[in-house]
């Protein structure tokens, strides 16, 4: 029987039950990805951080993310998880880097109580494709698209967005595509939900990589280079947001919930 390491962490979150949930797993070595994607339909979590070192190199780690149903391009709030669970190891350390296969290279830092994540930012235009956005039910303001799999569907208010009651089936129908509604918010600038039924998760507590959709596309309509975000699934979660570049920097906290060792067939 194989054990390997799995600790159960809240991501953007400063209290418990609250944030996202990922799991987060240390490997020796990479394990055959059929198990992997087992595990993380185990686990239910929206993704699980699979991890192997490699010292000596370009990164302290290779990362990758599997949801309940497939394997991501990019996870937010699985690579704050995995900088967490890496970071509070070592108290001396203030930074750690993860390569992985789709994202490049991934920093995570110590930022105050928390993490600044670095990710690739992801730039959006106006042309998305005929009647896309149905399924989210209530006809959005204004849409942005990228061909990497992120629809922004802009509302006029908060309360819009927090009223929404997908088609879940139909947008899964489109695949494993991230549905982003969003607004101006009340208490924070910017607020949003986030669906992804095609990749099993049919709401999604808090995204960070949609928040490297929502940077370049919020800052360009706020006359800002940073904002505070809220997503506002039932758990909910905060976020704070800045367009450096071609990057975007998330940071958030993180509780950790449970750990343990995952027995494995051998």
């Amino acid at each position: 029987m194989m054990r390997v390491p799995y600790v159960h962490v809240d991501a953007f979150a400063s209290r418990a039950f609250s944030g996202n949930q990922a799991a987060v797993m240390v490997l020796g070595e990479w394990l055959p990805d059929a198990l992997l994607q087992q595990i993380a339909a185990e686990n239910m979590f929206a993704e699980t951080a699979f991890l192997v070192p490699t010292p000596g190199g370009a990164a302290d780690f290779e990362l990758r993310w599997f949801a309940p149903a497939c394997e991501v391009a990019l996870c937010g709030h699985a690579t704050l998880a995995a900088g967490h669970v890496v970071l509070r190891q070592d108290a001396e350390r203030e930074v750690i880097r993860f390569a992985t296969r789709k994202a490049g290279v991934l920093a995570v830092s110590r930022a105050g109580a928390g993490y600044e994540l670095a990710l690739p930012a992801i730039p959006t235009d106006d042309a998305p494709p005929a009647g896309i956005a149905e399924g989210l039910g209530a006809e959005p303001a204004e849409l942005a698209w990228s061909d990497k799999g992120y629809l922004i569907a802009c509302y006029g208010s908060e309360a819009e967005v927090r009223a929404l009651a997908p088609d879940m089936a139909q947008l899964a129908s489109l695949g494993d595509m991230a549905f982003i509604a969003t607004a101006r918010g009340q208490q924070t600038d910017v607020v949003s939900r986030v669906f992804v039924p095609g990749a099993g998760i049919p709401e999604d507590s808090v995204t960070g990589s949609a928040h490297a959709a929502l940077a370049p596309f919020w800052t360009a309509r706020l006359g800002t280079e940073s904002f505070s975000a809220h997503q506002a699934s039932e758990r909910g979660g905060d976020l704070g947001v800045r367009l450096a570049g071609d990057k975007a920097m998330l940071t958030g906290q993180c509780v950790t919930m449970a750990e343990g060792l995952y027995y494995l067939p051998g």
